[in-house]
Protein backbone atom coordinates (compact mmCIF):
# COMPACT_ATOMS: atom_id res chain seq x y z
CA UNK A 1 0.00 0.00 0.00
CA UNK A 2 1.22 3.49 -0.86
CA UNK A 3 2.93 5.44 1.92
CA UNK A 4 1.97 8.74 0.30
CA UNK A 5 -0.07 11.01 2.54
CA UNK A 6 -3.57 11.41 1.15
CA UNK A 7 -5.95 14.24 1.92
CA UNK A 8 -9.49 13.09 2.72
CA UNK A 9 -12.51 15.10 1.69
CA UNK A 10 -16.20 15.34 2.46
CA UNK A 11 -18.52 16.09 -0.49
CA UNK A 12 -21.98 17.68 -0.28
CA UNK A 13 -24.69 18.88 -2.66
CA UNK A 14 -27.35 19.86 -0.04
CA UNK A 15 -30.13 18.04 -1.96
CA UNK A 16 -33.53 17.68 -0.33
CA UNK A 17 -35.79 15.44 -2.45
CA UNK A 18 -39.54 15.81 -2.02
CA UNK A 19 -40.17 12.18 -1.06
CA UNK A 20 -37.78 12.52 1.89
CA UNK A 21 -38.21 16.24 2.52
CA UNK A 22 -36.47 17.74 5.56
CA UNK A 23 -36.78 21.32 6.85
CA UNK A 24 -34.22 22.99 4.59
CA UNK A 25 -32.78 25.25 7.28
CA UNK A 26 -32.19 22.21 9.52
CA UNK A 27 -30.53 20.30 6.68
CA UNK A 28 -28.12 23.15 5.99
CA UNK A 29 -27.41 23.66 9.69
CA UNK A 30 -26.70 19.96 10.28
CA UNK A 31 -24.39 19.76 7.25
CA UNK A 32 -22.44 22.76 8.56
CA UNK A 33 -22.26 21.08 11.98
CA UNK A 34 -20.98 17.89 10.35
CA UNK A 35 -18.28 19.73 8.40
CA UNK A 36 -17.11 21.46 11.61
CA UNK A 37 -16.98 18.02 13.26
CA UNK A 38 -15.08 16.58 10.27
CA UNK A 39 -12.39 19.24 10.53
CA UNK A 40 -11.59 18.04 14.04
CA UNK A 41 -11.59 14.35 13.14
CA UNK A 42 -9.13 14.00 10.29
CA UNK A 43 -10.93 15.36 7.23
CA UNK A 44 -8.81 17.83 5.27
CA UNK A 45 -11.16 19.16 2.60
CA UNK A 46 -14.82 19.76 1.86
CA UNK A 47 -16.03 19.74 -1.75
CA UNK A 48 -19.26 21.40 -2.90
CA UNK A 49 -21.24 20.79 -6.10
CA UNK A 50 -23.46 23.22 -8.04
CA UNK A 51 -26.56 22.64 -10.17
CA UNK A 52 -29.60 24.75 -10.96
CA UNK A 53 -33.39 24.58 -11.36
CA UNK A 54 -33.74 21.16 -9.73
CA UNK A 55 -36.82 20.37 -7.63
CA UNK A 56 -34.77 18.88 -4.79
CA UNK A 57 -32.88 22.14 -4.21
CA UNK A 58 -29.47 20.92 -5.40
CA UNK A 59 -27.06 23.60 -4.15
CA UNK A 60 -27.21 26.46 -6.69
CA UNK A 61 -24.83 28.89 -4.95
CA UNK A 62 -21.47 27.51 -3.89
CA UNK A 63 -19.82 30.72 -2.71
CA UNK A 64 -22.38 31.61 0.02
CA UNK A 65 -22.19 28.03 1.30
CA UNK A 66 -18.39 28.21 1.22
CA UNK A 67 -18.48 31.45 3.22
CA UNK A 68 -20.74 29.81 5.82
CA UNK A 69 -18.33 26.86 6.10
CA UNK A 70 -15.39 29.26 6.38
CA UNK A 71 -17.06 31.06 9.27
CA UNK A 72 -17.65 27.78 11.13
CA UNK A 73 -14.18 26.25 10.64
CA UNK A 74 -10.49 27.06 11.00
CA UNK A 75 -8.41 24.54 9.03
CA UNK A 76 -10.42 22.49 6.55
CA UNK A 77 -9.95 23.60 2.96
CA UNK A 78 -13.09 24.49 1.01
CA UNK A 79 -13.31 23.55 -2.66
CA UNK A 80 -15.95 24.04 -5.31
CA UNK A 81 -15.95 20.69 -6.87
CA UNK A 82 -17.46 21.83 -9.32
CA UNK A 83 -18.64 25.36 -9.98
CA UNK A 84 -20.28 25.67 -13.41
CA UNK A 85 -18.28 28.42 -15.05
CA UNK A 86 -20.45 29.26 -18.10
CA UNK A 87 -23.19 30.63 -15.85
CA UNK A 88 -21.03 33.15 -13.99
CA UNK A 89 -19.66 36.60 -14.71
CA UNK A 90 -15.92 36.07 -14.20
CA UNK A 91 -15.16 39.45 -12.60
CA UNK A 92 -18.10 39.20 -10.22
CA UNK A 93 -17.06 35.64 -9.44
CA UNK A 94 -13.46 36.72 -8.80
CA UNK A 95 -14.74 39.24 -6.24
CA UNK A 96 -16.74 36.53 -4.46
CA UNK A 97 -13.78 34.13 -4.51
CA UNK A 98 -11.50 36.77 -3.02
CA UNK A 99 -14.08 37.52 -0.32
CA UNK A 100 -14.47 33.84 0.64
CA UNK A 101 -10.71 33.40 0.63
CA UNK A 102 -10.40 36.30 3.07
CA UNK A 103 -13.19 35.03 5.35
CA UNK A 104 -11.55 31.59 5.39
CA UNK A 105 -8.04 32.91 6.01
CA UNK A 106 -6.82 31.56 2.69
CA UNK A 107 -8.58 28.18 2.48
CA UNK A 108 -10.71 28.40 -0.66
CA UNK A 109 -10.01 26.37 -3.81
CA UNK A 110 -11.83 26.92 -7.10
CA UNK A 111 -12.94 23.77 -8.90
CA UNK A 112 -14.48 24.42 -12.31
CA UNK A 113 -16.65 22.52 -14.75
CA UNK A 114 -18.40 23.34 -18.02
CA UNK A 115 -21.88 22.04 -17.18
CA UNK A 116 -23.90 19.56 -19.18
CA UNK A 117 -27.53 19.87 -18.03
CA UNK A 118 -29.61 21.27 -20.88
CA UNK A 119 -32.14 23.03 -18.65
CA UNK A 120 -29.37 25.06 -17.03
CA UNK A 121 -28.16 26.47 -20.34
CA UNK A 122 -31.67 27.38 -21.48
CA UNK A 123 -32.50 28.76 -18.02
CA UNK A 124 -29.53 31.12 -18.07
CA UNK A 125 -29.85 31.92 -21.77
CA UNK A 126 -26.41 30.52 -22.55
CA UNK A 127 -25.73 28.31 -25.54
CA UNK A 128 -24.19 24.99 -24.61
CA UNK A 129 -22.07 25.32 -27.76
CA UNK A 130 -20.32 28.29 -26.13
CA UNK A 131 -19.48 26.56 -22.85
CA UNK A 132 -15.88 25.67 -23.71
CA UNK A 133 -14.96 29.13 -24.99
CA UNK A 134 -16.76 30.86 -22.13
CA UNK A 135 -14.99 28.70 -19.58
CA UNK A 136 -11.54 29.21 -21.09
CA UNK A 137 -11.98 32.97 -21.29
CA UNK A 138 -13.46 33.16 -17.80
CA UNK A 139 -10.56 31.20 -16.34
CA UNK A 140 -8.07 33.50 -18.02
CA UNK A 141 -9.87 36.56 -16.64
CA UNK A 142 -10.25 35.10 -13.14
CA UNK A 143 -6.59 34.09 -12.84
CA UNK A 144 -5.50 37.55 -13.91
CA UNK A 145 -8.01 39.36 -11.70
CA UNK A 146 -7.21 37.31 -8.59
CA UNK A 147 -3.48 37.81 -9.19
CA UNK A 148 -3.91 41.57 -8.83
CA UNK A 149 -3.92 42.58 -12.49
CA UNK A 150 -6.03 45.41 -13.84
CA UNK A 151 -8.06 43.58 -16.47
CA UNK A 152 -9.16 44.84 -19.85
CA UNK A 153 -10.85 42.15 -21.91
CA UNK A 154 -13.33 42.41 -24.76
CA UNK A 155 -14.79 39.72 -26.97
CA UNK A 156 -18.15 38.25 -27.93
CA UNK A 157 -18.96 37.29 -24.32
CA UNK A 158 -17.31 39.88 -22.06
CA UNK A 159 -16.38 43.53 -22.06
CA UNK A 160 -14.30 44.63 -19.06
CA UNK A 161 -12.39 47.89 -19.09
CA UNK A 162 -9.63 48.55 -16.53
CA UNK A 163 -11.16 46.60 -13.65
CA UNK A 164 -9.23 45.48 -10.60
CA UNK A 165 -10.57 43.13 -7.92
CA UNK A 166 -10.23 44.45 -4.38
CA UNK A 167 -9.64 43.34 -1.73
CA UNK A 168 -7.18 40.77 -3.01
CA UNK A 169 -7.41 37.12 -1.88
CA UNK A 170 -5.12 35.87 0.88
CA UNK A 171 -3.53 33.13 -1.26
CA UNK A 172 -0.87 34.19 -3.75
CA UNK A 173 -0.80 34.42 -6.66
CA UNK A 174 -4.44 33.28 -6.36
CA UNK A 175 -6.47 30.48 -4.77
CA UNK A 176 -5.69 27.10 -6.38
CA UNK A 177 -7.76 26.19 -9.42
CA UNK A 178 -8.96 22.64 -10.11
CA UNK A 179 -10.17 21.42 -13.48
CA UNK A 180 -11.89 18.12 -13.98
CA UNK A 181 -13.49 15.90 -16.57
CA UNK A 182 -13.01 12.83 -18.71
CA UNK A 183 -12.37 14.22 -22.20
CA UNK A 184 -9.15 15.24 -23.92
CA UNK A 185 -10.42 18.82 -23.97
CA UNK A 186 -10.88 18.73 -20.19
CA UNK A 187 -7.35 17.45 -19.73
CA UNK A 188 -5.93 20.20 -21.98
CA UNK A 189 -7.90 22.80 -20.03
CA UNK A 190 -6.50 21.44 -16.76
CA UNK A 191 -2.96 21.73 -18.11
CA UNK A 192 -3.50 25.26 -19.38
CA UNK A 193 -5.42 26.80 -16.50
CA UNK A 194 -5.38 24.42 -13.55
CA UNK A 195 -3.30 23.86 -10.47
CA UNK A 196 -4.80 20.39 -10.08
CA UNK A 197 -6.86 17.79 -11.94
CA UNK A 198 -9.86 15.98 -10.48
CA UNK A 199 -11.33 12.88 -12.12
CA UNK A 200 -13.89 10.70 -10.29
CA UNK A 201 -13.01 7.04 -10.73
CA UNK A 202 -9.67 7.90 -12.35
CA UNK A 203 -7.38 5.25 -13.81
CA UNK A 204 -3.64 5.26 -14.43
CA UNK A 205 -4.06 6.08 -18.11
CA UNK A 206 -5.75 9.41 -17.30
CA UNK A 207 -3.00 10.30 -14.82
CA UNK A 208 -0.24 9.40 -17.29
CA UNK A 209 -1.83 11.46 -20.06
CA UNK A 210 -2.14 14.41 -17.67
CA UNK A 211 1.50 14.08 -16.64
CA UNK A 212 2.63 13.86 -20.28
CA UNK A 213 0.59 16.90 -21.25
CA UNK A 214 2.07 18.94 -18.41
CA UNK A 215 5.60 18.02 -19.54
CA UNK A 216 4.75 18.86 -23.14
CA UNK A 217 3.61 22.33 -22.06
CA UNK A 218 6.66 22.84 -19.89
CA UNK A 219 4.62 23.02 -16.71
CA UNK A 220 6.07 21.68 -13.44
CA UNK A 221 5.28 18.07 -12.56
CA UNK A 222 6.56 18.00 -9.01
CA UNK A 223 4.01 18.42 -6.22
CA UNK A 224 1.15 17.40 -8.52
CA UNK A 225 -2.39 17.73 -7.19
CA UNK A 226 -4.58 14.89 -8.45
CA UNK A 227 -7.98 14.13 -6.89
CA UNK A 228 -10.15 11.08 -7.33
CA UNK A 229 -12.32 8.66 -5.39
CA UNK A 230 -15.36 6.42 -5.48
CA UNK A 231 -18.93 7.49 -6.14
CA UNK A 232 -20.16 6.31 -2.73
CA UNK A 233 -17.86 4.57 -0.28
CA UNK A 234 -19.56 4.08 3.08
CA UNK A 235 -17.87 2.38 6.01
CA UNK A 236 -20.07 0.29 8.28
CA UNK A 237 -19.94 -2.43 10.92
CA UNK A 238 -23.10 -3.83 9.31
CA UNK A 239 -22.71 -3.31 5.55
CA UNK A 240 -25.93 -5.13 4.58
CA UNK A 241 -28.06 -2.97 6.86
CA UNK A 242 -26.36 0.25 5.73
CA UNK A 243 -26.69 -0.70 2.05
CA UNK A 244 -30.43 -1.27 2.53
CA UNK A 245 -30.82 2.12 4.25
CA UNK A 246 -28.91 4.04 1.58
CA UNK A 247 -29.89 2.15 -1.58
CA UNK A 248 -33.07 3.96 -2.64
CA UNK A 249 -31.39 7.33 -2.09
CA UNK A 250 -28.38 6.40 -4.20
CA UNK A 251 -30.59 4.94 -6.92
CA UNK A 252 -32.38 8.31 -7.00
CA UNK A 253 -29.07 10.16 -7.39
CA UNK A 254 -27.55 7.83 -9.99
CA UNK A 255 -30.70 7.82 -12.15
CA UNK A 256 -30.91 11.63 -11.97
CA UNK A 257 -27.33 12.05 -13.11
CA UNK A 258 -27.66 9.45 -15.85
CA UNK A 259 -30.75 11.16 -17.31
CA UNK A 260 -29.00 14.55 -17.27
CA UNK A 261 -25.81 13.18 -18.80
CA UNK A 262 -27.59 11.24 -21.52
CA UNK A 263 -29.75 14.24 -22.45
CA UNK A 264 -26.54 16.26 -22.74
CA UNK A 265 -25.04 13.74 -25.14
CA UNK A 266 -22.70 12.20 -22.55
CA UNK A 267 -22.22 8.70 -21.19
CA UNK A 268 -24.65 7.90 -18.33
CA UNK A 269 -23.24 6.70 -15.02
CA UNK A 270 -25.06 3.41 -15.48
CA UNK A 271 -28.03 1.93 -17.30
CA UNK A 272 -31.27 2.90 -15.54
CA UNK A 273 -31.30 1.34 -12.09
CA UNK A 274 -34.64 -0.35 -11.46
CA UNK A 275 -33.92 -1.81 -8.06
CA UNK A 276 -31.31 -2.57 -5.43
CA UNK A 277 -29.99 -5.53 -7.35
CA UNK A 278 -29.21 -3.24 -10.29
CA UNK A 279 -27.46 -0.88 -7.86
CA UNK A 280 -25.31 -3.70 -6.51
CA UNK A 281 -24.28 -4.70 -10.02
CA UNK A 282 -23.37 -1.11 -10.90
CA UNK A 283 -20.82 -0.89 -8.07
CA UNK A 284 -21.69 2.77 -7.51
CA UNK A 285 -22.60 2.20 -3.86
CA UNK A 286 -19.84 0.45 -1.94
CA UNK A 287 -20.65 -0.29 1.71
CA UNK A 288 -17.75 -2.06 3.36
CA UNK A 289 -16.02 -2.67 6.68
CA UNK A 290 -13.05 -0.45 7.61
CA UNK A 291 -10.35 -2.94 6.56
CA UNK A 292 -11.92 -3.32 3.11
CA UNK A 293 -12.13 0.46 2.74
CA UNK A 294 -8.43 0.77 3.62
CA UNK A 295 -7.60 -1.87 1.01
CA UNK A 296 -9.76 -0.19 -1.68
CA UNK A 297 -8.27 3.27 -1.12
CA UNK A 298 -4.77 1.79 -0.90
CA UNK A 299 -5.24 -0.05 -4.20
CA UNK A 300 -6.48 3.16 -5.84
CA UNK A 301 -3.49 5.12 -4.51
CA UNK A 302 -1.09 2.41 -5.69
CA UNK A 303 -2.57 2.56 -9.19
CA UNK A 304 -3.15 6.30 -9.44
CA UNK A 305 -0.92 8.55 -7.30
CA UNK A 306 -3.79 10.56 -5.88
CA UNK A 307 -3.15 13.40 -3.46
CA UNK A 308 -6.83 13.98 -2.60
CA UNK A 309 -9.52 11.37 -1.97
CA UNK A 310 -13.26 12.07 -1.92
CA UNK A 311 -16.60 10.32 -1.98
CA UNK A 312 -20.16 11.61 -1.71
CA UNK A 313 -20.84 12.01 2.01
CA UNK A 314 -24.62 12.07 2.18
CA UNK A 315 -27.04 10.18 -0.09
CA UNK A 316 -29.79 12.69 -1.05
CA UNK A 317 -32.76 12.58 1.30
CA UNK A 318 -30.94 11.09 4.27
CA UNK A 319 -30.27 13.42 7.22
CA UNK A 320 -26.66 14.24 8.10
CA UNK A 321 -27.07 12.44 11.43
CA UNK A 322 -27.58 9.20 9.46
CA UNK A 323 -24.12 9.59 7.90
CA UNK A 324 -22.49 10.54 11.19
CA UNK A 325 -21.88 7.02 12.49
CA UNK A 326 -20.28 6.02 9.18
CA UNK A 327 -18.07 9.11 9.16
CA UNK A 328 -16.98 8.39 12.73
CA UNK A 329 -15.95 4.89 11.72
CA UNK A 330 -14.12 6.21 8.65
CA UNK A 331 -12.34 8.86 10.73
CA UNK A 332 -11.30 6.50 13.50
CA UNK A 333 -10.39 3.40 11.47
CA UNK A 334 -9.64 4.34 7.86
CA UNK A 335 -7.97 7.76 7.81
CA UNK A 336 -5.28 6.80 10.40
CA UNK A 337 -4.07 4.05 8.04
CA UNK A 338 -2.90 6.74 5.62
CA UNK A 339 -1.28 9.09 8.12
Amino acid sequence: MSNRKIRFGLWYDFRNPEQWRQPVDRLYREILDQIAWGENHGFDDVWLSEHHFIDDGYLPSILPAAAAIAARTERIRIASGVLLMPFHNPIRLAEDIATVDIISGGRFELGVGLGFKREEFSGFGVSSKERGKRTDQSLDIIRRALSGETVTFKNEFFDFQNVRVTPAPIQKPHPPIWLGGFTSAALRRAVRFGDGFTVPGANRDVFDRYLAALKEEGRPTDNLRFASGFWFLLVSDDPEKTFAEAADHVIYQVNNYSVWLEAGGLQPLAPHLNDREDLKKSGLLQVVDPDTAISMIGDLADTVPITHFYSWTLPPGLPPRWAQRHLELFASKVIPAFR
